[in-house]
């Protein structure tokens, strides 16, 4: 029987709320009207008809979930920690967070998970859970007690940061992951193929001159690993999908019945490979944009489902890293914050995918897949709540981010839809 999730936070004063006739948006219940909802002692406790009109523009609707976190903690607190990437994630709309083992040291102890449960109780201003590595020292040689750290609390597994390239230890992770009763999850790259790679392997890397990281790369890694789980009959989790031939990976194995879910990135939806001409090395990211047939790919399996969940792989770093040339930059970008504001911009106003689709993806659906129970608009259930102003535009500049790092592929630019209010495990945890 697998063992009971957990999320850590600080303990805290439940407030007693009432969000007044407002569009209620809920995609797990069906429910699209107009409501007063009232919250008390932490739970929802009343769902009313509407008193009175409406304002325009604003929509309640189960707070988010972002499966996919580097906070960065321990290590290298002086791009984020606990305090700084839960205010991030409050601020985007998140009630809970998963954050991502490649730290120093890394997560593959009870002894370091212990203390960032710890750490999580005392100062995360939005509940977390923690993912362990795969392999020791995410060196892929050696399995961690998995047992014992989902024991221990860890939500799933993962070597996120590097690809576990020994196709025997990701079949013995997903045996084991039967007894821990947790998820493994993946990150698919061929090193051999993305190696000297910087820019997806195109036309523009052609012409800019950069090393070429293939889509091969990571499809035929996306192949490999579904064929595992398959075979073991397990689930298995693709983490930050970039390319339509994983994708055509991804559909091959969810007809045959494999039990597969995938993540997609708002950058990966929204931007290409393109974006590398203006040279911004915050637009460098690990798996690096795609071409614009990759990035439909992408937006029509959000749209169909067959990837199910949004993730932001919110990735940290300080100014001095990222202010260097392309080349010598790091993999990674921000993206708490801002990405349902992007989301909403690029995919829902253009009326590429409906906004109760997004909503879903970002919520029920990454919650779903590591066991956690959806966020949802109903009387007696946890107050986990966003309320989103379609109607505002604004800015991206790093003044406002609650985030340590400002490294967004989004610097500059102008958004519609923002996070108001947020609520998380029954809290107040944000007001604009």
């Amino acid at each position: 029987m697998p063992l009971q999730v957990m999320l850590f936070g600080r303990n805290g004063r439940k407030d007693s709320l009432a969000f007044e006739n407002v569009r209620v948006l809920d995609p797990v219940h069906g429910i699209d009207e107009p409501l007063t909802v009232r919250v008390e002692g932490g739970v929802i406790s009343a769902l009313e008809p509407a008193g009175g009109s409406t304002e325009e523009g604003k929509v309640l609707a189960p707070a988010f979930v972002d499966p996919h976190v580097h906070l960065r903690t321990p290590g290298r607190e002086d791009e984020e920690d606990m305090g700084s990437g839960t205010r991030a994630a409050a601020a985007g709309g998140y009630c809970a967070i998963l954050a991502m083992p490649n730290t120093d040291p890394v997560v593959d102890s009870a002894a370091v998970l212990g203390a960032l449960v710890e750490e999580a109780t005392r100062v995360a201003e939005v509940p977390v859970g923690f993912l362990a590595a795969i392999s020791k020292g995410q060196q892929g040689a050696e399995l961690t007690e998995m047992i014992e750290l989902a024991e221990r609390g860890a939500a799933g597994f993962t070597d996120d940061g590097r690809p576990v390239v020994a196709p025997g230890l990701v079949r013995r992770a997903l045996q084991y992951s039967a007894a821990a009763g947790r998820p493994i999850a993946v990150h698919c790259e061929e090193p051999t193929l993305s190696r000297g790679g910087h820019v997806h392997e195109g036309l523009v890397s052609a012409e800019i001159g950069f090393g070429g990281y293939p889509s091969v790369a990571e499809s035929v890694m996306v192949g490999r690993d579904l064929a595992l789980a398959a075979y073991e009959e397990r689930p298995l989790h693709l983490l930050h999908l970039s390319a339509r031939e994983s994708v055509e990976e991804l559909r091959r194995a969810l007809e045959a019945g494999v039990p597969a879910t995938a993540e997609a990135t708002p950058h990966h939806l929204c931007l290409t490979d393109e974006a590398v001409r203006s040279l911004d090395p915050n637009v460098k990211m690990n798996p690096p944009l795609r071409a614009e047939e990759d990035r439909k790919a992408l937006v029509e399996a959000l749209r169909d489902g067959t990837i199910g969940a949004v993730a932001t792989d919110h990735a940290p770093h300080a100014r001095h890293e990222k202010e260097v040339p392309f080349e010598e930059a790091p993999f990674g970008v921000t993206g708490l914050e801002t990405a349902f504001s992007a989301l909403y911009t690029q995919l829902v106003e253009p009326g590429v995918v409906p906004l109760v689709t997004l909503l879903e993806r970002l919520s029920a659906g990454p919650a779903r897949i590591y066991g956690l129970e959806p966020p949802t608009i109903a009387v007696g259930a946890p107050a986990n709540l966003v309320l989103l102003d379609l109607e505002a535009v604004w800015h991206v500049d790093e003044g406002g981010f609650k985030s340590k790092s400002a490294n967004s592929w989004l610097l500059g630019s102008q958004l519609r839809g923002r996070v108001l209010q947020t609520v998380a495990a029954g809290k107040l945890v944000y007001s604009a």
